[in-house]
């Protein structure tokens, strides 16, 4: 039996959704290409058989309830695309939010949430410490907002004592740089979860 392009890839999608149909019918919540599948085979089904335009839409967006499918799945099945063959010709048919994800799911995967105007600090109530850290290096040195400070370049020297379980008090992605020979006083901020390494390291 020798199949086009356009055949093979028909079987695929009832393959694909015959199996998502034995899922829905133990009880199984689908996932999307679980749904997609079933909405596309049921479009090319009611193409099949002689259906109009609009009659091939109703046939997909009723072909999967809401209720059938996982958490989430509504928002991300956001649109299906299916080519059909209708009496008038080849037809592409769009079925946009087929799950109903708007109403379903005004807060899904996608959605987009607005943030309060002023966030929280983070670092509030965690100890803080200052400490003056000397540069002994002939090329400037850099140290990133989060990395353990009493785990540094040697090449800074301070007590490494004091900073075990600290960091410096910046922002995430922020830095402090030292040129040669450069001194610094720096402010430290304890990890909010407490020291990981309390020993320094020799």
């Amino acid at each position: 039996m020798r199949l086009t392009a356009w055949e093979e890839e028909r079987l695929l999608v009832f393959t694909a959704a015959e199996l998502a149909r034995r899922h829905r019918e133990r009880g199984l919540l689908l996932n999307a290409p679980e749904a997609i599948a079933i909405i596309g085979d049921a479009m090319f089904e009611a193409a099949r058989a002689g259906a109009s335009f609009a009659e091939v839409e109703t046939a997909g967006r009723g072909a999967v309830r809401p209720d059938d499918v996982l958490p989430g799945v509504p928002s991300l099945v956001d649109e299906v695309r299916v080519e059909v063959l209708l009496g008038d010709g080849t037809r592409l048919i769009v079925l946009l939010d087929p799950l109903g994800a708007a109403a379903s799911e005004p807060d899904g995967p996608g959605s987009v949430r607005l943030a309060p105007d002023e966030l929280p600090d983070p670092t509030a109530g965690l100890e803080r410490r200052r400490l003056e850290v000397r540069s002994t290096s002939r090329r400037v040195i850099r140290v990133s907002s989060h990395f353990p400070f009493h785990r540094v370049n040697r090449r800074l020297e301070f007590d490494r004592g004091a900073a075990a379980g600290f960091r410096l008090d910046l922002p995430a992605g922020g830095s402090e740089r030292w040129g040669p020979g450069e001194v610094r006083t720096v402010e430290l901020v304890r990890y909010a979860a407490g020291p990981a390494d309390p020993e320094p390291t020799p």
